[in-house]
């Protein structure tokens, strides 16, 4: 039976990885559900997201379902893993203080899953002293994180706050499927 992955995508330049980590996991022989934020789309489209994980990609809470059931409690239900990557600043604030305003937040808060997350932001949000409180208070409530990574950030300079390597992202799925 294959592993439903709900892979959250949201809004950072690392968005484009999305579609090398959805191929990767469709590789690894798993269902693959992409569920983005309005900001990822500015970043990388639903069609090709969908086009990689041969499902519909979902978006939008409000949507009327095919057949009745909430869609972000159906697709957390489901799901053998949240894999959020890449994560922003603002998804982690937003998980890390019960904020549920979103399909993708509301599909994590409902889900039993285990839940990865690949942060991905500016070295100077990424060291905030809020950011890292956030990070503190979600692992400690027992979410996972691979990186980030120092490298090279959108704004042209090297820092900490890359979004980790897809081939380190995709092990680490791997791992917590086991």
């Amino acid at each position: 039976m294959k592993k439903e992955i709900i892979l959250g995508v949201t809004g950072s330049i690392a968005a484009y990885k999305a579609g090398d980590i959805t191929s990767g996991l469709r590789r690894m022989g798993m269902n693959v559900t992409v569920v983005m934020t309005g900001e990822a789309s500015h970043f990388i489209t639903p069609l090709t997201l969908q086009s990689l994980s041969c499902n519909k990609v979902f978006s939008d809470m409000f949507e009327a379902p095919l057949e009745w059931s909430p869609v972000h409690t159906s697709l957390a239900d489901k799901a053998n893993l949240v894999l959020i990557a890449p994560c922003s600043a603002n998804i982690l604030g937003k998980l890390a203080n019960g904020i549920c305003d979103d399909l993708l937040t509301c599909t994590i808060i409902s889900t039993k899953a285990k839940i990865l997350i690949a942060p991905a932001m500016n070295d100077n949000m990424y060291k905030n002293k809020f950011v890292q409180e956030n990070i503190k208070r979600l692992k400690e409530s027992g979410y996972e994180f691979v990186g980030p990574i120092k490298g090279r950030l959108a704004c042209g300079r090297e820092g900490m706050g890359h979004m980790a390597k897809v081939e380190d992202i995709l092990e680490a799925a791997k791992r917590l499927l086991k």
